[in-house]
């Protein structure tokens, strides 16, 4: 497994900054480097195509649409089609390297890719930018509030609107 701070360090120096308050790996090429590891560790086939989406994930400054994604795909390969780009990110969901942002209908690169989690998002309303909060106990507070009302959660997506500090700073 690839801890948060493992992903962090790939692209960062690594400085003392608490696990919520962490951005999203800048370094798409060590990201995708993590990422083919892990997936060759698992025995995954990650394609060309699906490498290439990823990166243009990663790359992402804030949350990217999947129609963004094709619009950038058809720059470089102009035949790129709307059914190749979810089938690609249908795949980097379903071994969590990516996820989806509900509200807003787009992805983001994730800070663990080895493991399978459920993590928060604090999505700013003015630059569209999502910060993944990498904070096991909100998982583990809503797991055990729904077992408690004898809830079974399948999944949990959490997104917390509002306003970024920069966006906040610039107003």
């Amino acid at each position: 497994m690839y801890s948060c701070e493992e992903v962090y360090a790939v692209s960062h120096d690594i400085v003392p900054i608490p696990p919520a308050h962490r951005p999203h790996p800048r370094d798409a090429q060590g990201f995708v480097r993590v990422v083919k590891r892990v997936s060759k560790e698992r025995g995954l086939r990650l394609t060309p195509l699906r490498t290439e989406v990823l990166k243009l994930v990663a790359e992402a400054d804030k949350p990217v649409k999947a129609y963004d994604l094709l619009d950038l795909l058809r720059e470089k390969h102009g035949n790129a089609a709307p059914p190749t780009v979810y089938r690609a990110l249908d795949f980097l969901l379903a071994n969590h390297f990516i996820h989806k942002l509900e509200s807003i209908n787009a992805f983001v690169s994730c800070h663990h890719p080895a493991e399978a989690h459920q993590v928060p998002f604090l999505i700013c309303d003015t630059c569209s930018s999502a910060q993944e909060v990498c904070d096991d106990r909100v998982a583990e507070l809503i797991e055990a509030q729904a077992m408690a009302l004898g809830f079974r959660p399948q999944v949990q997506t959490l997104e917390v609107h509002g306003v970024c500090k920069r966006c906040l700073r610039a107003s």
